[in-house]
């Protein structure tokens, strides 16, 4: 799918295309669908996406910066700011000076939080294997290698 601007006399148009052969908008239906089948789950709980997100980024890195939680999550700072707030008073995670530069602030998950993100995990997994039934292994790994080359394409942070 090498298809570079000087070997083309024009850019197809996305009707060309066509929305079923068009890469991005397939993502998009795909996380939307998978953020709507947990929102009501994850509301049960008390929680967001955005929230959830973050309690799930921190259960596997935790003592992040804000800013690279904002990479991991996808969330905007200031929406990312707003989560935390939340999240901080609910007592599921903590935000620490760092110890070398007081403008850096650190995100930990609590004891309550990786509690409250294990609830979270089930819906999650159950969500998971449904987008994936049918996918074989070998399918699913070369999925995983395409997104991370995409990844890399297109990447603007480090992480």
């Amino acid at each position: 799918m090498d298809q570079k601007l000087p070997d083309r006399q024009r850019v197809s148009t996305l009707g060309e295309i066509g929305l079923q052969q068009f890469a991005p908008y397939l993502m998009n239906r795909i996380m939307g669908r998978y953020n709507a089948t947990l929102r009501d789950n994850f509301r049960k709980q008390g929680l967001t996406i955005p929230q959830v997100r973050a309690l799930a980024v921190l259960s596997v890195t935790d003592g992040v910066t804000v800013s690279d939680l904002s990479v991991y999550t996808v969330i905007e700072q200031s929406t990312l700011s707003r989560t935390l707030d939340a999240l901080e008073t609910q007592g599921l995670v903590r935000r620490e000076t760092g110890e070398t530069d007081s403008r850096v602030r650190k995100v930990f998950l609590t004891a309550d939080g990786r509690a409250e993100f294990g609830r979270a995990w089930p819906a999650m997994h159950d969500a998971f294997e449904a987008m994936f039934a049918g996918v074989d292994e070998a399918e699913y790994a070369a999925l995983i290698a395409i997104l991370q080359k995409m990844l890399s394409n297109i990447r603007k942070h480090q992480i």
